[in-house]
């Protein structure tokens, strides 16, 4: 870690997680092939915001699928919202899932439909009326910065607008749990940093406890060290050596997870692999 700052020793961070929104135990998965995980166990508790690192091919995304029941897993479970939905059947999937609002890789907007439908799209399906869904679709694009793009389609819309509506489109049922699946991949530095401050903003206007996926360690250690300044509206810089004991690492390698800690112990850590994916 060359132009970062090493960070003072953390507040303590809560250990048990009580009242956790999603846990995973003893989680295993495999397809057709080597496991994919082998006993992966940790959660996400309230308020909390989780970074997922580690390089391609480890199964981050996976792992997301399994929180929403998207995939199962050979063993272990997954507990969200406090229900094991590890072998629950589909439909009873449906209500929790609504609970979560997930960003997927590279938006996953449709291109046929309007901005506004794209956002609203849940409520669509719901048989909202309207009036209701352009009055939330119209708050979410505003707390995105996007009140313009109500009319426009995604082809219209840049790279880094479409993760903002995308953005937007999770967090429309106000989500109890919001899963990004590498938010920034394939954007220019300018336009990530756009992105890592409207998750700065979820995080510290509306304490949305998050799994955020990403390689890229720029991302994960502005999350840690900024905060949301309402008043100036924008993300500001904590005093040195301060970071949010609230924003915390995971790292995968091979199947296992190796590391669960704060950012002073990532930074510190004597594990071979985690100091060479810091360098």
């Amino acid at each position: 870690m060359s132009d970062l700052a090493t960070p003072a020793p953390p507040a303590p961070v809560p250990g048990s997680r009580s009242g956790a929104v999603v846990a995973l135990r003893n989680l295993s998965v495999a397809f057709d092939g080597p496991p994919v995980f082998a006993g992966i166990t940790f959660s996400v508790g309230p308020a909390e915001t989780r970074i997922l690192l580690g390089p391609a091919g480890v199964g981050k995304s996976v792992l997301l699928k399994l929180i929403i029941g998207l995939l199962r897993p050979l063993d272990g479970s997954v507990v969200l919202f406090g229900e094991d939905i590890s072998q629950m059947p589909e439909q009873e999937l449906f209500p929790l899932r609504a609970r979560a609002g997930m960003v997927f890789q590279e938006g996953a907007l449709f291109d046929s439909l309007s901005v506004r439908d794209n956002v609203g799209y849940q409520l669509l399906q719901e048989g909202v009326s309207d009036e209701e869904i352009d009055h939330r679709v119209r708050e979410e694009l505003h707390f995105v910065g996007l009140d313009e793009t109500f009319a426009l389609f995604p082809p219209s819309l840049s790279g880094g607008m479409k993760r903002r509506v995308a953005i937007a489109r999770a967090l429309i049922h106000q989500p109890e749990l919001i899963l990004y699946d590498s938010p920034t991949g394939g954007l220019d530095p300018v336009t990530s940093n756009t992105i890592i401050e409207l998750i700065v903003k979820q995080r510290d206007v509306r304490k949305t406890p998050s799994l955020l996926v990403t390689h890229r360690l720029q991302d994960a250690f502005t999350l840690c060290n900024h905060r949301y300044d309402p008043e100036q509206e924008r993300m500001v810089p904590l005093p040195e050596g301060q970071f949010n004991p609230d924003t915390t690492f995971l790292m995968l390698d091979a199947g296992h997870l190796i590391f669960d800690g704060s950012l002073h112990e990532l930074v510190h850590s004597q594990n071979q692999f985690v100091r060479e994916f810091l360098e």
